[in-house]
């Protein structure tokens, strides 16, 4: 009996001895290719021999040090990377490190708070983000989160927050209604919850560039962003972009939001950072949300004792300096569009698939009962969870979740393969999933296709 507090306390995880490139291996010898990394998180593989080296040079010179008393190399080259690279606009900012996307979130939180209580304005205490989101297992992260199975157990613990609904087209636009029409009506909701708790009182709006975990790789619609960030500059609110999960080259770009064209003026950070090589997540702030405290108290009123932990932090700059060097961003687009394309060729006539849906190396399908009318499973028949164990039995591993469609019923398989594989990996990815797929939908009768 395992003395390990897992998720599930009857059924104990097969143990994992080893990973090699894209594959993960258990005790047994059994091989599996990790098509989720994780949750989105080895984008390099596993055992990539440059990032284990970079750990244990760092290990071996100086692994921790507390940061009120001393910074150390590899976290300020880090933190000059990333704001060198962050989307435009976002100037002279600057990046906090803390041990996961939970962490950073709160941080998120916090500093949004406290820019406005710098600035003169401590009545802004309010967040909004969207219904169906995940920012985070933390208190504050799962109060801006909106997703209702994982609030349901804490929500009397959790702090009040307004939340739309997300930006889902295939789930929410009307049929009479064009992309750009849906996305204005949707972004519009945000104008509405600022008027509505009043705008002297909200602080920031949280969103996922491209939804991960809870609707499965949803991208919002062209121009929802823009509108967005002119509703949050019109009333004073901050925006706070989540790419802990779609972020650090997952869906082509270093930063998923860049795609929008907007710049945000938070931005969280985690999985990809580290790439499940040591954990740590950033919250990077703008120069616009950092002039009030260099202006005030000068100090950040919140820290944590792995802050700017070295190792971690020495990790996170090899993982993004084998990036550069090795031009993985390329691969993602190159292989993402062969992943679409395999996707859609093998599964857009399938019965039960109603949605294709993603960008570079994420993307998910999302599974329905009845495609002409979207009706999703009964959650009583736990699709999701059973095409994960039936994709373990086939030797993948994937990335499914339910409340797709309403917070409770909706199924979907989440994709998110390391940013190394080639063309063989994504043929075995889609060949293993429709094997699971057929493992698990073929004894459902299906209202899809008439006899």
């Amino acid at each position: 009996m395992s003395s390990v507090l897992h998720r599930n306390l009857r059924t104990p995880p097969a143990p994992a001895a080893r990973g090699e490139g894209v594959y993960l291996v258990d005790g047994e010898g059994r091989r599996y290719l990790d098509a989720s990394g994780g949750a989105a998180v080895s984008s390099l593989g596993h055992s990539h021999p440059d990032i284990i080296a970079a750990i244990q040079r760092q290990v071996a010179k100086l692994p921790y040090a507390h940061t009120s008393f001393f910074t150390n190399e590899p976290t300020e080259r880090l933190a000059a990377k990333l704001v060198a690279g962050a989307p435009a606009g976002f100037g002279a900012g600057r990046a906090a490190f803390v041990g996961s996307g939970s962490e950073a979130m709160e941080v998120a939180l916090k500093l949004a708070r406290q820019h406005f209580v710098e600035r003169g304005e401590p009545s802004r205490s309010h967040f909004i983000a969207r219904r169906m989101s995940y920012h985070g297992n933390t208190l504050g992260a799962l109060a801006v989160g909106g997703h209702l199975q994982r609030r349901a157990m804490y929500a009397p613990m959790l702090m009040p927050v307004t939340h739309i609904a997300p930006c889902f087209a295939y789930r929410h636009r009307r049929e009479d209604e064009s992309e750009a029409a849906y996305g204005r009506r949707a972004a519009d909701e945000l104008e509405a919850a600022i008027l509505a708790a009043g705008a002297e009182r909200v602080a920031a709006f949280v969103a996922e560039p491209v939804v991960g975990a809870t609707l499965g790789c949803v991208p919002a619609v062209a121009g929802y962003f823009a509108r967005i960030r002119e509703i949050c500059d019109r009333y004073g609110v901050l925006f706070i972009a989540d790419e802990v999960m779609c972020g650090m080259g997952r869906t082509g770009e270093m930063f998923a939001i860049a795609r929008e064209g907007v710049c945000p003026d938070i931005i969280t950070l985690g999985k990809g950072l580290g790439a499940g090589y040591m954990p740590i997540g950033a919250t990077m702030a703008s120069e616009r949300v950092l002039r009030p405290l260099a202006h005030g108290s000068s100090a950040l009123a919140n820290g944590h004792t792995y802050m700017s932990h070295a190792l971690a932090c020495a990790a996170s700059l090899a993982v993004l300096e084998c990036m550069e060097r090795d031009r993985l961003l390329d691969n993602v687009r190159d292989q993402g569009v062969r992943l679409r394309d395999a996707l859609t060729a093998r599964f857009a006539d399938h019965p039960y698939v109603g949605d294709i849906r993603g960008r570079g190396l994420f993307f998910a399908l999302e599974l329905v009962e009845d495609r002409a009318s979207k009706r999703p499973f009964a959650r009583a028949r736990k699709v999701a969870e059973s095409i994960k164990s039936a994709a373990l039995r086939r030797g993948l591993v994937c990335y499914p979740a339910s409340g797709t469609a309403d917070g409770e019923r909706g199924d979907h398989v989440l994709l998110a393969p390391p940013y190394i594989i080639d063309e063989r990996h994504v043929g075995e990815i889609v060949d293993k999933l429709a094997l699971a797929l057929s493992d698990v939908l073929a004894e459902v009768p299906c209202a899809s296709v008439t006899p």
